[in-house]
């Protein structure tokens, strides 16, 4: 196998940069979902809530952001190191971590683009936030993503679904990769291999991560990642064939051993148990 792509979100739930290469650090991606956009209590707000977030195109350059969405004027931004900080939650059920605000600008700039009050904060210290207990160590940590560093996705299983729905002759197909908003794509192995990876280890290049916890699937997969508009799919498919225990599994979360850099084209092994 080999690793076919990277992609980051700098702000958590907006559209993706894609990457020839990528810096792998405890907590994610180099510049992946440091930022977020919360509701006036704090709680994260992703494409479960606002679809229109997928249309919201960042770009990153030298600790600044430019933010971009049809219809409206551009802001440049700077990552708030020294801004007050408030309590933030990805979901109101988790812990909060402090974040810090990007202000005014930006608040009014998002709470137009969204048509609801809201902020946006930046993750200054990823430290601060422990990834759940239940399948990590004790030193793990994550940034803004939903509970794990990086997700990694497999090719070959993305056409075994887009087979499915052509036997169904379902017209929503075939869908891309981006629905799943993975961190790595990994292409030249079986479908489903990632299956077996679960409390094992991969080597992407010369960076070593755990298999953790398969990923389940949320109605945000529904979302065209390019105009922000909703379907059935892949949902509908993979509750008739990935169903596990009420969860719907496409891809596996990954938390890296330690950090460094990996690359498109490299080679991913899973390691000996």
């Amino acid at each position: 196998m080999r690793l076919a792509s990277i992609h980051t979100y700098p702000i958590k739930a907006c559209r993706r940069l894609d990457h020839d290469g990528a810096q792998v650090e405890p907590w994610g991606l180099a510049g992946d979902r440091r930022w977020m956009v919360v509701d006036e209590d704090g709680v994260g707000i992703t494409q479960r809530d606002a679809s229109t977030l997928a249309t919201i195109r960042p770009a990153t350059c030298d600790g600044r952001i430019t933010l971009r969405v049809d219809g409206m004027p551009a802001l440049d931004l700077s990552e708030p190191t020294a801004g007050p900080t408030i309590d933030a939650r990805v979901f109101s059920h988790k812990a909060p971590v402090p974040a810090e605000l990007a202000g005014d600008a930006a608040d009014e700039w998002f709470s137009t683009a969204l048509d609801r009050k809201v902020r946006l904060v930046w993750l200054g210290d990823p430290t601060r936030r422990a990834v759940n207990p239940d399948h990590s160590a004790s030193g793990d940590r994550v940034n803004f993503a939903d509970g794990y560093p990086l997700l990694v996705t497999n090719a070959a299983s993305l056409e075994a679904l887009n087979g499915w729905l052509r036997q169904d002759g379902d017209t929503e197909g075939p869908l891309p990769m981006t629905r799943f908003r993975p961190n790595v794509v990994v292409a030249g192995g079986e479908p489903w291999a990632e299956d077996a990876w679960l409390g094992r280890r991969i080597r992407i290049g010369t960076v070593v991560f755990r298999a953790v916890k398969p990923s389940a699937r949320c109605v945000v997969t529904t979302t065209d990642q390019e105009t922000g508009q909703k379907g059935r799919q892949p949902l509908r498919v993979l509750a008739k064939h990935r169903n596990v225990n009420q969860d719907l599994i496409f891809g596996m979360n990954l938390i890296p051993d330690h950090a460094g850099p990996i690359a498109v084209g490299d080679p991913v092994e899973l390691l000996p148990a």
